[in-house]
């Protein structure tokens, strides 16, 4: 009679309950896990180049425009890889979609490791560059459609922390085989990631949202579980199935930019990719060691100095994760934007300074890893997770791959004119052009950026359809 009229869980049920709760937290965060070797090797196979190419030049004898070219085959390829991972991924499920992207980063990492001319270095990043576009969408896609809302934020930024992560992993790589100049081995240690990619995505499953939106929903249920409580599972699960009996007719393209709602979801999506580009960022990415040398700081010294950059861009991406789901989006994200333009200023006035003296190398060093800092912790790390957010079920991937493609596309542009810009402009100049864009971009996002914090995919859908 005392049990009865207690309102106490049982003992047992609770042991279970725990139990229960401490198995789906090891089953998302192994999903998180795995699948951000993909955005590990999306960081290393961006920011590997940046030491290499200090030792490829000489070895192909490149030209400043050859040089962008190298670096930027693989940024063609990823727009390319953006567009076809989002599509695929829609078409044949998520998990499916990562395994092919990671045998193309086997074989194409192994293309570029082994490139005896320039013409097959080139034609093997931009094939790299599939498996790398590809997995930008396709992993933030796959961990925000597994992820509880609650955390949604957190391991869909814990993606671009294995970005930056793999970036500093490269950086080390660099510095480590700088004395050798070992550019092959830089470029082709890329395959042990990918090889863990591959075998870890054997052992999961796709999406409840991607079953769901075939009419599987036995196989989303049974997602549901392995990844929430019982209650949570169904409780989310109604929620997914009424949005798809909605949508159920509908299949994502581009007929869909006729509702006004969509419309304005992918000028946000699209300007979200450009905001991302057109900070620099990946100007420093790529080109860090290269501007240092033109200060007057040595090779070697160059890429060993750029570690910092990786150090302060995993630090900062790990800030961000934190701070993702408890001030939101919007905040970080117009805070963020705010300190790069600050930091751009900076880095064209230090560009004035006289060359050679060293505490000018370490000055611009200096404000490049502030720079990082207020990148990683916000501009980047809200721009990967919105883009998840935003769309609705039926467009998401289709919608993710647009805005990816866009991301690509600018990402390319940047990196294919920023060594004819410094040539011709200098430093200075250059950078006084990205400062100016980034006030454009902080206007953009003021105006046009909404919150999407602490909401189940299918209640930003709703909420979407009123903007």
């Amino acid at each position: 009679m005392a049990k009865a009229l207690s309102n106490e869980e049982d003992p047992g049920e609770a042991a279970q309950r725990r139990a229960a709760v401490r198995k789906a937290k090891r089953f998302v965060l192994s999903v998180a896990v795995i699948s951000a070797l993909g955005g590990a090797l999306f960081g290393y196979d961006t920011g590997v180049i940046s030491g290499a190419l200090l030792f490829m030049t000489p070895h192909f004898g490149l030209s400043p425009f050859m040089e962008g070219l190298v670096t930027s085959a693989l940024l063609l390829g990823a727009a390319a890889g953006a567009l076809a991972g989002g599509r695929i991924a829609d078409r044949v499920g998520r998990r499916p979609a990562l395994l092919g992207a990671a045998v193309v980063f086997i074989v194409a990492t192994l293309g570029c490791a082994l490139a005896p001319s320039v013409p097959v270095l080139v034609v093997s990043r931009v094939v790299l560059g599939l498996a790398v576009g590809a997995a930008s969408v396709v992993v933030p896609l796959y961990i925000s459609e597994i992820a509880p809302a609650d955390v949604r934020g957190s391991l869909v930024t814990f993606n671009g922390l294995m970005i930056v992560t793999g970036q500093l992993l490269a950086y080390v790589v660099n510095a480590l085989l700088a004395d050798a100049g070992a550019w092959r081995w830089m470029l082709g240690l890329a395959v042990i990631p990918a090889v863990l990619l591959g075998a870890g995505m054997l052992f999961l499953p796709d999406t409840p949202r991607w079953f769901a939106g075939q009419q599987r929903f036995a196989e989303a249920r049974a997602v549901l579980h392995r990844g929430r409580t019982r209650e949570e599972a169904e409780r989310e699960l109604a929620q997914i199935v009424e949005v798809g009996e909605q949508e159920a007719a509908a299949k994502g393209g581009w007929r869909d930019l006729r509702e006004p709602w969509l419309r304005k979801l992918f000028v946000i999506g699209i300007g979200l990719a450009v905001v991302q580009q057109i900070t620099g960022v990946n100007t420093i990415i790529y080109f860090a060691p290269s501007l240092l040398t033109d200060t007057g700081l040595g090779e070697v010294a160059s890429i060993v100095a750029t570690i910092s950059i990786g150090v302060i861009s995993v630090l900062a991406a790990a800030v961000g994760l934190l701070l993702m789901d408890r001030v939101g989006r919007r905040p970080l994200l117009l805070t963020g934007q705010a300190g790069v333009t600050a930091c751009l200023v900076l880095l064209a006035l230090a560009f004035l300074l006289p060359t050679g003296a060293s505490w000018v190398s370490y000055l611009i060093l200096g404000l490049m890893v502030v720079y990082m800092a207020f990148q990683q912790s916000s501009v980047s790390t809200v721009t990967w997770l919105m883009i998840t957010e935003l769309f609705p079920l039926r467009i998401r991937g289709f919608a993710m791959g647009i805005a990816v493609l866009v991301l690509w596309l600018a990402n390319f542009v940047v990196a294919l004119v920023f060594p004819p810009m410094v040539a011709a402009l200098g430093g200075s100049a250059t950078f006084w052009v990205f400062a100016v864009l980034n006030v454009g971009s902080l206007v953009f996002s003021a105006r046009l950026v909404p919150e999407t914090k602490g909401r189940s995919l299918e209640q930003l859908e709703a909420d979407m359809r009123q903007l």
